[in-house]
């Protein structure tokens, strides 16, 4: 085994599209890789412990083992999930481990000891922690469901804009011409078809996102309505979690949605402002893998 200086921590983001890993030993950087989150199956402990194994085996240089290893994973929903995890991890690997959902990196990651981490991706999730530590997690549902202000669930509304526009006998706008192109359909009626045959719902609905944004810059008032929507229920996971009692005075906020999306953003800080003034948004400048590491380096 090669000989390191100081212990070896390792931290994992696997967010819905991408994976980031990060090995540190003392102040050295030892391995930094980011690749795609295919074949992340977090509901198959099995599974997720021997994707992670592979992970670390490829991404570590040989010989070296983890002294201690922090995985944030996208729809790590759950205490009982994160435990399973875990356990299974532990059959194929004896490192001191902590499972987590992929929001609980933002926090650490920004250097705070409390708050809310809220995640706009191609889903959306908020999480904080009660006051004896555990963790609450709101949203996630997917975009079959929810997800609203993630970029599949943008997708979504903004497509039943469009029908509810239809519906009502107004000519396509600037978001139908828009999404009409993107799911290569002639008319708004087909765009439910194509919606309903995508075989990765979450990845190919939250590809078009864009068209969404692009049409609000050329006008579209459905698209800017949709996305002040998107603005207003991502506020409403923090004000769900303060309806719960948790503490919510930093809300740091990640994701490739909503911090490159302005009109998103602006959207979000507007309603988060004025349903809870106390509430400050803090946008992650740092990678969410610092999250991991900061917390692998608690357990050693």
């Amino acid at each position: 085994m090669q000989d390191v200086p100081h212990p070896l921590v390792v931290g994992i983001d696997v967010g819905g599209t991408k994976t980031h890993l990060r090995a540190l030993a003392g102040g050295e950087l030892v391995a930094d890789r980011v690749r795609s989150s295919s074949g992340w199956r977090p509901h198959t402990p099995a599974a997720a412990a021997a994707w992670l194994a592979a992970l670390l085996d490829d991404a570590l240089p040989a010989g070296l083992r983890p002294a201690a290893l922090t995985v944030g994973g996208h729809a790590c929903e759950t205490l009982r999930q994160c435990a399973g995890i875990r356990a299974a991890l532990g059959d194929v690997l004896d490192v001191p481990a902590l499972i987590v959902g992929d929001a609980e990196l933002l926090v650490p990651a920004a250097g705070l000891e409390k708050g809310v981490g809220l995640v706009a991706g191609t889903g959306s999730v908020a999480v904080g922690h009660a006051a004896d530590g555990t963790p609450v997690q709101v949203g996630g549902w997917g975009a079959v469901l929810g997800d609203e202000g993630g970029s599949a669930g943008l997708v979504r509304e903004a497509a039943r804009a469009c029908w509810a526009a239809h519906d009502r006998g107004e000519a396509p706008d600037a978001l139908a011409t828009a999404l009409l192109a993107a799911f290569d359909v002639p008319e708004v009626p087909a765009l439910g078809a194509a919606l309903e045959s995508a075989s990765d719902v979450s990845a190919e609905w939250g590809r078009r996102a864009p068209v969404l944004f692009s049409a609000a810059e050329a006008g579209s008032r459905l698209a800017h309505e949709v996305i002040a929507a998107g603005g207003r229920s991502l506020a409403a996971l923090v004000v769900r979690l303060a309806d719960r009692g948790l503490a919510v005075d930093d809300v740091v906020v990640a994701g490739s949605t909503v911090l490159a999306q302005p009109l998103l953003y602006g959207a979000f800080t507007a309603a988060l402002s004025h349903a809870l003034p106390g509430a400050r948004p803090h946008p992650l400048r740092v990678p969410p893998v610092n999250g991991a590491v900061a917390l692998a380096r608690s357990i050693l």
